[in-house]
């Protein structure tokens, strides 16, 4: 991998009215002719995605949205898409001109608010409206501030960079780890890889690469093998490994080669931690036992893969699932950023690591299932769980083992 995945970078969000300037203001931050700029206003019609190094920042992904008071039909669609948008957002800047503050604006303000999501205000084209003051709105609030800017002649682009680095979340600078704080500087981990048609020819998939990364960033190093080599690379090993991390499909043949003390889990069930609440999604893989015949399941990926032979998402889970459960349960499968506004008529949401997202993309759908009253899981913690072996998989992670126990005493 040569560039920084989309997933892991910090996710900035441009929002705001028809022909304020957003995308010149990207094209100006960016330094590259990124995004179409038109007099003409609604020429943005689907969000737009820069990815830049935004020292000392780092790797963030601009995103640049559709004017959000579009008009019409089609405005409508555009208008879902950008709202969307806010899904994903780890920092906002809403961009408006000098004289004009409208309910537009106010709601921008109000839905990042809400979200917690914190922003920035630019006031563009300050070019054509000299004079220094920022007031905008006697409601605005204190936390958010506000820049002008000229994205023509570049006025103000090193104050806003000053402010988007003042902004920015500590905790997406300071990202937490995958597995190397359970791991270890000096210790190993192994990690099983099965080689079948669903594996990418000529490389890893992306979860495996960003773990390995993650465990030699910690100073702990990695053996890499197939599953159905690793009985014999485990006996050829002077000290146990201090953890093994297999592919979710090949959990219960790996559970039964590892000797109990040796600790395990998934790479699944370690991007639950990493990308969204592992505990909140061991408590949805408890709901399966609530499920019976003829519920609705929504299966959720964040990418848009094309399916190929026995696919997790489509295959291979529902019919563990089917057969835990034993009755007949209807699945719907949905890819990238769609997700229906309307959860109520699903039982349960299996998702997805999310590799291919940031945090809050994640614990913003995590947000809406909870508020929507249904449960949500992962891919690896349901698998597990309908395997019989997720009290094993929850070893490393003490607190979510301690709820899965919990929850499982007979009341």
């Amino acid at each position: 991998m040569q560039k920084t995945p989309k997933s892991m970078r910090i996710h900035i969000g441009l929002f705001g009215r028809r022909n304020v300037g957003k995308s010149s203001l990207l094209n100006a931050i960016t330094r590259q002719q990124v995004a179409i700029v038109s007099e003409v206003a609604g020429t943005t019609t689907d969000p737009v995605e820069k990815p830049m190094e935004l020292l000392p920042l780092g790797p963030v992904l601009f995103i640049d949205t559709a004017g959000l008071d579009d008009e019409g039909a089609l405005g409508d669609l555009r208008t879902r898409k950008t709202r969307q948008v806010f899904d994903r957002t780890d920092l906002g800047v809403l961009v408006t001109e000098a004289g004009t503050w409208t309910t537009f604006e106010e709601l921008v303000v109000q839905e990042l608010q809400s979200r917690k999501i914190p922003g920035v205000i630019v006031v563009n084209k300050c070019d054509l409206s000299p004079g220094n003051s920022n007031s905008l709105s006697a409601s605005l609030p204190p936390d958010i501030p506000v820049v002008r800017v000229s994205a023509l002649t570049g006025e103000g682009l090193g104050a806003l960079r000053r402010a988007l680095l003042d902004q920015a979340p500590a905790e997406l600078i300071d990202n937490p780890a995958i597995a190397g704080d359970l791991v270890g500087a000096g210790e190993l981990a192994v990690l099983v890889v099965p080689i079948d048609k669903e594996a990418p020819k000529g490389r890893l998939i992306l979860p495996q690469v960003q773990t390995i990364r993650d465990l030699l960033d910690s100073d702990a190093y990695c053996m890499m093998v197939k599953d159905r080599e690793l009985r014999k690379a485990l006996q050829q090993l002077r000290n146990p490994p201090r953890l093994v991390i297999t592919d979710s499909q090949a959990f219960r043949e790996v559970a039964a080669v590892v000797p109990p003390g040796i600790p395990l889990t998934s790479f699944s069930i370690l991007f639950a931690r990493f990308k969204g609440d592992l505990i909140t999604q061991v408590r949805g893989a408890m709901a399966v036992e609530e499920l019976r015949n003829g519920d609705q399941v929504l299966v959720a990926e964040a990418c848009s893969h094309h399916p190929i032979g026995e696919d997790i998402g489509r295959i291979k889970i529902p019919q563990w699932l089917t057969r835990h459960v034993g009755s007949r349960l209807k699945f719907r499968h949905v890819q990238g950023h769609d997700f229906p506004e309307d959860l109520s008529p699903y039982r349960l949401v299996i998702h997805c690591g999310a590799c291919m997202w940031n945090r809050r993309e994640m614990l913003g759908r995590i947000l809406r299932c909870r508020q929507a009253g249904v449960p949500i899981t992962n891919y690896g913690v349901v698998i597990a769980y309908s395997l019989g072996i997720l009290e094993r998989a929850l070893e490393p992670f003490p607190a979510a083992l301690e709820t899965y126990r919990d929850l499982k005493e007979p009341r």
